[in-house]
This record gives structure tokens, sequence and C-alpha cells, in this order.
């Protein structure tokens, strides 16, 4: 069996701890949003562990670089881990860092076999719908005429949006909260259609497996029909030449067996 890889190695260790790490920045990036009223150490600890958690999937990227046996072909194949990366030191706002640490989050669960499809796609749901809230509250909540004050009211936002029905009743105002729209309106069709075509396969998958199985059964009935008409041709000549001596041509005629006169 051939040995795993420097890079898969390091990638299967460091799958929980990462995941960990992005928890911890969920939370981060959550508490000054939900409470913004919070001392500015509590702010400045979750500004300081975004960081960190940002600066722990840069060092991946980089590890896995170097761990690399072809780092051209990997810089080709991981672009999207790079931009993350690169993203937040071209302008270090705080969405950027969300954005860019939800990329290298993503990009590392698709790597672990042990995930399905529906569970990466639940999680993304529901990941997509907290961070999405969390991040149009932040740049609504302080806007003019923005109509987004609340963290109820971002949810819904957010789940309206995703789901691409649009009540109409909250929507952002800035520039920057109609993209944030625009971002969870393409993931709301994307992760849709991901949804639709998985259905769609395990029912082909289903159809095609009920029949492989008919197919199985009339070639075995086939078979069996096949075995019951040589075992009756069987009997038949069987039969035909089990009908006694005198049957067969060129047999000698039976003797005539007397009984001795008295």
């Amino acid at each position: 069996m051939k040995e795993p890889s420097r890079q898969l190695r390091w990638e299967r260790r460091t799958q929980a701890p990462l995941l960990v790490l992005a928890v911890t920045f969920a939370l981060a990036y959550a508490v000054p949003i939900v409470a913004p009223d919070a001392s500015p150490e509590v702010h400045r600890a979750c500004t300081r562990a975004e960081w960190v958690v940002w600066g722990a999937f840069a060092v991946d990227y980089l590890v896995r670089l170097a761990l690399s046996d072809n780092r051209k072909a990997f810089v080709r194949t991981h672009w999207v881990d790079l931009a993350a990366v690169v993203l937040p030191l071209v302008q270090p706002l705080r969405l950027l860092r969300l954005v860019s640490t939800l990329l290298l989050v993503g990009r590392r669960a698709r790597m672990a076999p042990q995930i399905r499809l529906t569970t990466y796609v639940a999680g993304a749901v529901v990941g997509l719908l907290m961070f999405g809230s969390l991040a149009v509250l932040s740049v609504e909540r302080d806007a003019p005429n923005g109509n987004i004050k609340s963290l109820g009211d971002a949810v819904w936002w957010s789940f309206t949006t995703m789901t691409t029905v649009g009540y109409g009743d909250h929507s952002p105002t800035t520039g920057l909260g109609r993209v944030l729209a625009v971002g969870l309106m393409l993931s709301g069709i994307a992760l849709l259609g991901v949804v639709t075509a998985n259905i769609a396969a395990w029912f082909i998958a289903r159809f095609e497996r009920d029949d492989q199985v008919e197919r199985l059964q009339l070639a075995a009935v086939q078979e069996l029909q096949a075995e019951v008409r040589a075992l009756r041709a069987e009997v038949a000549r069987l039969g035909c030449g089990g009908g006694g001596a005198a049957e067969r041509p060129g047999a000698p005629a039976p003797r005539a067996v007397t009984s001795p006169t008295p």
C-alpha cells in the first residue's frame, strides 16, 4: 500500500485543530456585532483572535505549499487559498478577514473525505446565514437610511435573500450591504443547484440499481428455463432408450422356456 505524502499527512493532522480555530473565529467575529456595548478590551481581544485564526490558516497554506511535491501546480490549483491569504493584507477590514477565513475553512473542509456532500451543504447554509446576518448587521446598523437594526432583522433578511424570495421588508441601503446581498443570492442559487443535483443523482442511481436487479433476475429466470428445457430433453431421451431390449434393432430374440414333461 502506497504511503500517503507529507502534505496529505499534514492535512489530516491539522483538520480538527483548524476547524476548532474556525469556530473561535466565528465567536470572535460575532461578539462585537451582537454586543456592541462590550468593553474595549473585549473588542480588542476579538480582533486579535480574528487575526490569529487568519494567521493560522495562512501558515497552514505556506506549510502545505512547502510540503507539496509540485509547488507550481499547488499554487495553480489552490489559487483561491492564495487569494484568501493575501486578501486581508491588501486592506485590513474585518469583512475581508471574514471572507478570507470562510474561503479557507471551506477549502480545507472539502479536503476531508469523511465529510459527505449533504453535511457540507448543510454546514455551508448555516455558515452563510450566520455570517451573512452578522456582516450585514455590522454594515447596516449605523446607516442613516438603514432598516436592518437588529439581529432578528438581519437573520430574516439573510434567509429571504438566500432563498431568493426577497420580501423587500428589509433590504440593505449601503453599497457594501448590497455587495453582501449579491453574494448571498449567488450562494443560495449555487447551494440550491447542488442540493437539486444531489437529489437527482440519488434518484438516478436508485433507478439504475433497480433496473440492474431486474436484469439480473431476468437473466436468472432465463437460465433456469434453459436448464429445465435441457432436463426435459434428457428425460425424453432416456425414456425413448429404456423401452426394453426387444425394441432395440439387432438384439437376439428371447428364448422360450419349456416346462419338463412328466
